[in-house]
């Protein structure tokens, strides 16, 4: 679960980290208020939606008074923003972070995530704050730091030292960037976060630190001890299929394709859609069901599978073990009266009452085109949706 900037850094605030005093606002008029309120030479107006680039854009902007402020409040709110991470599609601005402004010496980018590949959380940093990291990534990857932290004994004194003499901070900032450091991997640790992003931390001329921008993501598995958070989850900028899916306990992810996919097991689920592009077809999306789905739960992920228009086939493939074929079955034959479903509908079914699940599909009179493997369904369905 992403969560907006303003977000980040109340959270950040309440772990004694330093950021800037601002307000979120929904009008001009607040916008302008809040100007006024913060009593600064410069306040910064920001558009939030879950997207990086949002400066590039157009989403963040300079104000030099409370009149300006208001201008520019007038102009952000209601546009659609268009990023890279937003797609062509854009996203619409419906609230921005009014923000005072700081005197910047110098900008760096810093970042905590959860590497599964080392195992660890890692602190990535450069001195190229305000940036695009992959950006730098690309044009000057010798300017990334990254210190691998382990869980098990935390962030050490060396590797604060490491960072500092990496970014080319002075000995003498020591203390305060370890004090930085350690309130932020504990705030990432202890809410359960996956990204902890700050782009750009600041140097300010009076010698500080602050956090001048910050993107946080919460592990969505870990949002049953994180009530808190949880209840900061911004419905606008979810896919109201993903919603739809979590209150059902769907595992959905949405896709580019055309092939919707119905299936139970992460693993039979990511198989299903490799095989469906092994054979020239797009996948639209990432559908498990889970081990204990009912007639009810099909409907409803039928419901998703159709709510997207880009769906021209629908494949089903399960597994029987805990969930039987033959209530699997049932719950396709309701779903598919119930819905209309006029796209092409393959369905292969393995394993628990096998046989009585392929029966009820052959006697349900609806045009449902069986399969016996899964090499067998993924043709099937990439042929049908092709003619």
């Amino acid at each position: 679960m992403n969560l907006h900037e303003y977000q980040s850094k109340q959270m950040m605030a309440c772990y004694g980290l330093p950021v800037l005093k601002g307000y979120v606002c929904h009008t001009a008029g607040e916008v302008e208020a809040a100007a006024d309120n913060l009593k600064s030479p410069v306040c910064v107006v920001k558009a939030q939606v879950h997207a990086g680039g949002r400066g590039k854009a157009g989403g963040v902007k300079v104000a030099k008074s409370p009149a300006e402020a208001r201008i520019w409040g007038e102009k952000i709110l209601g546009m659609k923003l268009v990023t890279p991470q937003t797609g062509d599609k854009g996203k619409l601005v419906r609230k921005v972070y009014v923000e005072a402004g700081c005197q910047i010496e110098r900008e760096f980018y810093l970042s905590f995530l959860v590497d599964r590949a080392r195992r660890c959380v890692s602190i990535v940093a450069s001195t190229e704050g305000g940036m695009e990291i992959e950006e730098v990534a690309h044009k000057h990857p010798e300017k990334i730091i990254t210190v691998g932290v382990d869980s098990r004994v935390g962030l050490q004194p060396f590797q604060c030292t490491k960072l500092l003499l990496s970014l080319g901070l002075n000995t003498a900032l020591l203390a305060s960037f370890s004090d930085l450091l350690g309130k932020l991997y504990r705030m990432f640790m202890e809410r359960d976060l996956s990204l902890l992003e700050i782009n750009p931390l600041v140097l300010t001329k009076e010698g500080g630190f602050v956090v001048l921008d910050a993107k946080c993501a919460v592990d969505d598995n870990a949002l049953f001890r994180q009530s808190g958070l949880k209840e900061w989850m911004d419905y606008d900028e979810q896919d109201a299929r993903d919603l739809r899916a979590n209150k059902f306990g769907l595992s959905y992810v949405g896709l580019d394709g055309n092939i919707g996919c119905m299936v139970n097991g992460a693993g039979l689920a990511m198989a299903t859609m490799d095989i469906i592009k092994f054979f020239g077809g797009q996948p639209a999306n990432f559908l498990d069901v889970g081990g204990g789905a009912s007639k009810e739960t099909v409907t409803e992920a039928f419901k998703i599978l159709l709510s997207d228009e880009n769906v021209k086939g629908i494949l089903v493939n399960i597994f029987g073990g805990i969930m039987k074929c033959d209530v699997i079955a049932a719950g396709i034959v309701e779903a598919a009266r119930e819905l209309s479903v006029k796209v092409p509908l393959v369905v292969r079914l393995q394993g628990t009452n096998v046989e009585i699940g392929r029966k009820i599909l052959s006697d349900s009179g609806l045009r449902i085109t069986p399969a016996d493997t899964m090499d067998d369904a993924a043709r099937k369905i990439v042929d049908a949706v092709k003619k």
